[in-house]
């Protein structure tokens, strides 16, 4: 009978190492967290838009001169006279439209209470400045008739001669004016004369801000340039100071892009640590439920690394102060499902080499989503594999700690299993090899076929936000802005004025059904007449309130606009009308350039190379992860086994993606190059050891369950985004142990067997745990 001795008791070296490893563990921690209070997600217009394109450069220049995308604010009147004919309630409109434009960050703020406003004071002063110019014509003229000896009706008529010209010319403007009354907020007459046409509707030309004769539409720009953060900032004080208006109005609408981004931000930061704890706890309790060690208590030591591996990364980005945009929320759930396959491999004793063979293609795997024109896409790739390579350095920092639970060198390593496709007919086989063959060569087929989704509004899918926007495109008639520039050293010329008027004449005649006019050149000079002239341009424009000239001219009359809204549908049909209408431009007058600018113009321009995409990004993820292996491995069938498997399920994915009906995103885009890294590392763990079958089938379930929390998410692109990714990694799985084992079958055992076997050889026989 054997007694137990005394309790052995650390040594010096062993309790320094103890200590230093928790000394290094609190210090990670902190500083992880440090970095993680500092991390930012940014879902700004700039992050859905492709870099090196010039039509970005030109929204941005558009926005220095005219503000950016605007917030915009639709309210209903509920009294019975409405918001413009309530004495009440248009000075209140006008005091808003002030508030609004006072604050942060605000370029400029367009709204039928200022226009009302400011047409008024144009109107006093042009008629005291017409009424001001006759009665000194009168009088000079009266003057001199008396100097001529004329009295009675014969210096009347020396009068009235010398007055005509005048009257033809501005008389029929004060006649006008006349029946209105004074022009002021509280002349109703004056309100509706401006604002309505003669049957009580609102007028074509002001019809964007006031779509109704009771609603009004406030359109708040923001200044250019202004970051994610203060956008948020700027969408939450137009709310408060809508709600403090004291208007009796219904609910208020606030929406926009601006509204919309900000709101997927909010989604960002609100649901990350939500769908990362979903994640944690799923792989947590895959990894507790399937037996893949002998010892349950053990089973969650990878999950530690994993996590520590995650921090690590978050903390560096916010380290560095490098934002993360709405990637952030499916890096989670992916980094916990893949990460945590490295340490369940290291601790069933897997050959470092080959453990880091695998993670160097799934690296590259993840670091081709660099490739992406889009900025968010890009910035996920990075953190991606980022966080695979910190996860990975956890994982042999702790590798000794990890294989505690797993006692010994599987045995099957020494003599690899008979392949099961070696019991079946050879028939049957290749059977089964040529319907995976040809449903993988279908997918990539449709894969061309397959629509590139990149609308804001259906990628933000699932926020209350996007109902709004709905309801003020199904109000206003448009959801978004184009805007055809004109540059030169003057744009203020009977040419150009000429040009803008026959540009809007052409597009609403061909495209009347898309289009609608905003604020143009045309309408609001239309005033001048058909040829003015220079010197009338000059008087005509320094009437106008500098409120609207100001929309249409900018850097001291080199830059003239003309805005029109359209709808933001199709992005393929938004190429093809913004296409046909820079193609019906006429020729600008010399000196000047012409071009169409605007968000839906850059959607329009990056829709051709995130298509492309589609090839470059899965193709080259492949080639490189493929090659990372076979050189890693020294073994150039192992590497063309990662590109078969990697062919073979986005092959089969992309069929899946067109037999459901589900149009691309920029996300799904990125499902060939993240199919590649669960590819690569299935292969390789199945082709370095049969009996590590387990330990790959608890990986793939760890990764699709953590794919899943995805499926959580309110935001529909993260939620389709998190099926896809399940069904790429079971296609993945499916597809490794297909190669694998037709690999084992028809060219037998693979040199890696008989590495692993001489590396067995040199173990003590140990006990084991099973493995299928």
């Amino acid at each position: 009978m054997k007694t137990s001795g005394p309790e052995t008791l650390p040594g010096p070296r062993g309790l320094g190492r103890r200590l230093t490893g928790a000394l290094l563990l609190v210090v990670t921690l902190g500083v992880a967290a440090f970095g993680l209070s500092r991390v930012d997600v940014d879902t700004g217009i700039s992050s859905f838009v492709p870099r090196g394109d010039d039509s970005y450069q030109h929204l941005l220049d558009r926005d220095e001169d005219f503000g950016g995308e605007p917030v915009v604010v639709l309210l209903s009147g509920s009294t019975r006279d409405g918001i413009f004919l309530d004495p009440e309630q248009l000075p209140r409109l006008v005091g808003l439209e002030g508030e609004l434009a006072r604050l942060p960050d605000v370029a400029v703020v367009y709204g039928p209470g200022t226009v009302l406003n400011q047409t008024a004071v144009a109107l006093r002063d042009v008629v005291l400045q017409i009424s001001g110019a006759r009665d000194s014509i009168q009088n000079t003229s009266r003057a001199k008739g008396s100097s001529k000896g004329l009295r009675g009706e014969a210096l009347n008529a020396y009068v009235d001669k010398h007055l005509a010209s005048f009257d033809r010319r501005y008389g029929a403007l004060i006649a006008e004016a006349m029946p209105m009354g004074l022009p002021s907020l509280s002349n109703r007459k004056f309100v509706a004369s401006v604002l309505f046409d003669d049957e009580g509707e609102p007028r074509s030309e002001w019809r964007f801000l006031a779509p109704t004769a009771k609603s009004a539409t406030l359109l708040v720009r923001p200044r250019a340039g202004l970051d994610q953060a203060g956008t948020e900032k700027l969408v939450e004080r137009v709310r408060e100071t809508v709600a403090a208006a004291g208007l009796a109005t219904e609910a208020p609408v606030i929406t926009g892009v601006p509204v919309l981004t900000s709101a997927l931000s909010s989604a960002a930061t609100d649901e990350a640590p939500k769908l990362g704890i979903i994640a944690v706890a799923a792989v947590a309790l895959v990894l507790m439920v399937v037996p893949w060690t002998r010892r349950r208590r053990d089973r969650l030591r990878p999950l530690v690394a994993v996590v520590l591996g995650t921090a690590s990364t978050l903390a560096l980005f916010g380290l560095i102060g490098q934002s993360m945009s709405l990637g952030v929320v499916a890096f989670l759930p992916i980094v916990l499902g893949i990460g945590s396959d490295f340490p369940i491999y290291l601790a069933r004793r897997t050959r470092p080499r080959v453990v880091l063979a695998a993670a160097a293609g799934a690296t590259l795997g993840f670091g081709s989503l660099m490739l992406s024109p889009l900025p968010f896409v890009r910035e996920f790739g990075l953190a991606l594999a980022l966080g695979l390579l910190c996860t990975l350095g956890w994982s042999f920092v702790l590798r000794g700690w990890l294989s505690g639970g797993v006692t010994g060198t599987p045995g099957d390593a020494k003599r690899p299993r008979r392949s099961a496709w070696q019991r079946v007919p050879r028939v049957v086989a290749a059977a089964v090899v040529g319907v995976a063959v040809l449903t993988a060569g279908l997918g990539w087929v449709a894969l061309p076929s397959l629509d590139v989704e990149s609308r804001t509004d259906r990628l933000a899918s699932g926020l209350d936000e996007v109902d709004d926007l709905h309801e003020a495109v199904d109000r206003l008639g448009f959801s978004g802005e184009v805007t055809i520039e004109i540059r030169g050293d003057q744009v203020l010329t009977p040419e150009t004025l000429a040009w803008a008027s026959s540009v809007e004449t052409r597009l609403l005649t061909a495209h009347g059904d898309s289009l609608r006019p905003l604020l143009t050149l045309d309408r609001l000079l239309d005033f001048l007449g058909s040829e003015p002239t220079p010197a009338e341009i000059s008087a005509g424009t320094s009437l106008l309130p500098s409120y609207l000239f100001d929309a249409v001219i900018a850097d001291g009359g080199r830059v003239g606009a003309m805005t029109f809204g359209l709808r933001l549908d199709d992005v393929a049909d938004q190429k093809a009308l913004i296409d046909q209408i820079r193609s019906e431009l006429p020729t600008p007058p010399d000196g000047l350039e012409a071009d169409v600018v605007g968000l839906p113009v850059v959607a329009a321009s990056g829709l051709d190379a995130v298509s492309v995409s589609r090839w470059t990004i899965g193709l080259i993820g492949m080639v490189v992860a493929a090659l990372a292996v076979g050189v890693g491995l020294r073994s150039w069938r192992v590497g063309a086994m990662v590109a078969a498997t990697a062919l073979l399920a986005a092959g089969w994915v992309h069929l899946g993606l067109r037999l459901f009906g589900q149009d691309l995103t920029p996300l799904t885009l990125a499902v060939g190059a993240l199919i590649t890294v669960t590819a690569c590392e299935f292969t390789v763990m199945l082709a370095e050891r049969r009996d590590l079958g387990r330990a790959v089938t608890v990986a793939a379930m760890a990764a699709t369950i953590g794919y899943l929390a995805l499926t959580a998410s309110q935001v529909a692109l993260l939620s389709t985004f998190g099926w896809v990714l399940a069904l790429g990694v079971s296609s993945s799985c499916l597809a490794a142990w297909l190669v694998t084992s037709l690999v084992a079958a028809w060219a037998g055992p693979h040199p890696l067997h008989a590495d692993a076997t001489a590396a067995s050889a040199i173990e003590p026989e140990r006990e084991v745990v099973s493995c299928p």
